[in-house]
């Protein structure tokens, strides 16, 4: 078992964020985790609280089913346009739980960590994850926690998926989150809104 280093945290409206040499500094936790291992919460994208059912019918954004978005839509074939593809404020849990500059990851903020970092998976304290390291030598894990769809929970321990902030304009029922597996961290699951995924908020 390997133990990440959490080199040169600094504190941010009561949450740790390490600077990895990055554009943005990451948070040590998920949101709704007290310790780098722990899963955290799991929130359907631009949702605030966690739920027993993630599905259409409980989605916030939707009049019951994926074509009928009523927020965050580009296609009248998923519902009511109207060209948003960024959560805003009030629908990003981590600026709702943190407070402060937290927010959700940019897809681009996310690209950043995959392609300028050394990815490593590990085991942390019995949690299976990745130990990433920025260019500057300090880190973050990230673990895998896997997802929730309708009352169930899958693939803990065996993957992770972290939302970003950004739609997936060509498929409104869609947003993009990363994807990490012991075999790969290269690649994007766009999800479908209404899963339970975990967020890893960073901070300017």
């Amino acid at each position: 078992t390997l133990v990440a280093k959490f080199e040169q945290t600094v504190n941010y409206n009561g949450y740790e964020a390490v600077d990895l040499g990055l554009s943005v500094k990451w948070a040590t936790c998920n949101v709704g985790a007290a310790t780098p291992e722990d899963y955290g919460g799991y929130y359907a994208w631009g949702e605030t609280e966690e739920k027993e059912d993630y599905s259409w019918e409980t989605y916030k954004w939707c009049n019951g089913s994926e074509t009928t978005i009523t927020k965050y839509c580009t296609d009248s074939d998923y519902g009511i346009v109207d060209n948003k593809t960024v959560l805003e404020p009030e629908d990003d849990v981590a600026t709702v739980k943190w407070g402060g500059d937290w927010r959700m990851p940019t897809k681009s903020e996310q690209d950043e960590l995959r392609d300028n970092c050394i990815w490593v998976w590990i085991t942390l304290n019995g949690v299976n994850g990745y130990k990433v390291t920025g260019p500057n030598g300090n880190s973050i894990f990230l673990p895998s926690a896997g997802y929730r769809s309708g009352t169930a929970v899958s693939y803990r321990g065996y993957y992770g998926d972290y939302w970003s902030s950004l739609l997936v304009s060509y498929d409104s029922n869609h947003a993009y989150a990363l994807y990490v597996e012991e075999s790969t961290y290269n690649k994007y699951n766009n999800g479908f809104r209404r899963y339970g995924r975990s967020v890893r908020p960073v901070c300017d």
